[in-house]
């Protein structure tokens, strides 16, 4: 089969892998329909994530459909048609008791495209398969459904839950990239009273006005003086960082108000400076965390209701194959426009559209 292979930093190939075969009697072999690119996979590239190393295949976000099972899988079976979950959870360990499958200590967590070979591919083995993937209903696009795999249950539980999103709250998502839109999509939910997009590229800004922000601000044009002005001289119940530099997490603790809560979602490459000496006395809560996924099932049935609006953040298609070609475009996304993109799935023709206004 074919897969995207990471080769050092910088470098990856679209190449010719062994197909993958069942290891334990709780995987399943899944054929890829449909898959995307995270911000992550782009860290990881860069050589952020030292664990991943060369020869991975890369990816932890799919749809597809069940080839195979081992003797022990229960809950799906060949020609299911599922939604390959970012996070693997072995259901035994203390954390999974918990439902915190993302510190799953049992052989899952974030395993895929991290310290086992990945969805980037035409087929991946998907360990622990009755609690990491999940059937999906007829009626739901497979592009739409690809990004419950990570970004919705990533800034839904990081973000939204985390830092506490309350009726009637200022919220502040700072990057208005796929993870920081799904973050203003899933915020809203919770009636805040305004919330407030930060981003560098207005295309950007653009997109996070058309899925429910009620003010933007070009990060580069003093953004703190805008959440001043707008409560009051207070700052923001919530601030959510949603980029992963040093500079964007350090501008979140500088708008967020006394008692107020910074939700970290962004992955860092670099440190931060964590400024105590002005917090301390704050009341300030900050939250890091990798995401659970507990609330994919949840957010499933809020899509097929057709109360998430997903398919806007996909601005650009590609077929499997064009795998180089949609990082290419990803990874420029200040000029591509690119939000989430797409390979495979039920339109397997590369449409390079851009941002809805």
């Amino acid at each position: 089969m074919k897969a995207l292979v990471l080769q050092g930093p910088g470098q990856t190939a679209w190449q010719d892998v062994p197909d993958p075969g069942i290891k334990d009697a709780a995987d399943a072999i899944v054929r890829v329909d449909a898959v995307t690119i995270c911000g992550t996979d782009l860290h990881i590239v860069k050589g952020d994530v030292p664990e991943v190393v060369p020869g991975r295949i890369l990816g932890h976000e799919a749809v597809g459909t069940v080839v195979e099972t081992g003797g022990d899988v229960r809950t799906v079976r060949p020609g299911d048609r599922v939604l390959i979950s970012c996070i693997s959870a072995c259901g035994r360990c203390r954390f999974c008791r918990e439902a915190r499958y993302g510190q799953c200590r049992g052989g899952g967590g974030w395993v895929l495209g991290h310290t086992i070979d990945g969805t980037q591919a035409e087929y991946v083995r998907v360990p622990f398969a009755d609690l990491s993937v999940y059937p999906l209903p007829s009626a739901v696009d497979s592009h739409d459904a690809v990004l419950l795999a990570d970004i919705f249950p990533t800034s839904y539980e990081v973000g939204v839950l985390n830092g506490k999103v309350r009726p009637g709250d200022t919220v502040v998502v700072v990057g208005a990239g796929p993870i920081g839109l799904a973050a203003i999509v899933t915020a809203r939910l919770y009636s805040p009273s305004r919330v407030i997009a930060v981003d560098l590229v207005e295309s950007r800004l653009a997109a996070a006005r058309s899925l429910g922000a009620d003010a933007a601000a070009n990060a580069a044009e003093e953004p703190e003086r805008l959440v001043a002005d707008l409560t009051e001289g207070l700052g923001a119940d919530v601030v959510m960082e949603a980029v992963g530099v040093p500079e964007a997490f350090e501008m979140c603790t500088r708008m967020v108000r006394p008692g107020g809560r910074v939700a970290n979602i962004g992955v860092h490459g670099r440190p931060a400076t964590l400024h105590l000496e002005d917090l301390w006395i704050k009341d300030v809560t900050i939250t890091t965390g990798l995401v659970d996924t507990h609330s994919t099932p949840l957010l499933l049935r809020m899509m097929a209701a057709g109360r998430l609006p997903t398919s806007s953040l996909i601005t650009h298609r590609f077929e499997l194959g064009q795998m180089e070609e949609a990082y290419e475009v990803f990874s420029r996304a200040g000029d591509t426009g690119a939000l989430k993109v797409a390979l495979g799935g039920p339109q397997h023709t590369a449409v390079a559209a851009s941002p809805e206004p």
